[in-house]
């Protein structure tokens, strides 16, 4: 092959201003169009592309920030309801204990006065016998 151009490759790399022949229009104008559109085709797929990653990082981002919130949620309320529990046991048995105590209080006082012990419950019963009798 010749190193020399041809003269057909040498007027297509001279630069025509625009509406001078008809040879612009389909001539390097339209080469140079062509590959600018091809390029601007590949920069809008990386474009897509990484848009495609961006949402799928922050979609993932998002999704251990819920997960991390309902553990800690989790945690949380469990800790609550544990401390509910420790709080309602604490109760029972402090409950058990003042009935223990009563119970025993009672006794005592049975023990000390059975006279005054019989009287207050046939007292006690004449008073639920009087009221059932008004009802019915």
């Amino acid at each position: 092959m010749p190193s020399n151009p041809s003269s057909d490759q040498t007027s297509r790399s001279v630069f025509k201003p625009s509406g001078t022949s008809a040879e612009s229009a389909s001539g390097p104008a339209e080469s140079d169009r062509h590959d600018g559109v091809s390029e601007l085709r590949r920069e809008v797929a990386n474009l897509k592309d990484t848009l495609a990653r961006l949402a799928s990082q922050a979609g993932g981002e998002a999704a251990k920030t819920v997960r991390n919130v309902t553990q800690t949620v989790a945690s949380q309320v469990g800790d609550a309801a544990s401390g509910a529990a420790d709080a309602g046991s604490e109760l029972a048995a402090s409950a058990k204990e003042h009935a223990k105590t009563l119970a025993s209080d009672f006794e005592d006082m049975v023990r000390r006065n059975p006279l005054g012990t019989v009287a207050g419950a046939l007292l006690v019963g004449v008073i639920f016998g009087m009221m059932s009798r008004g009802r019915g």
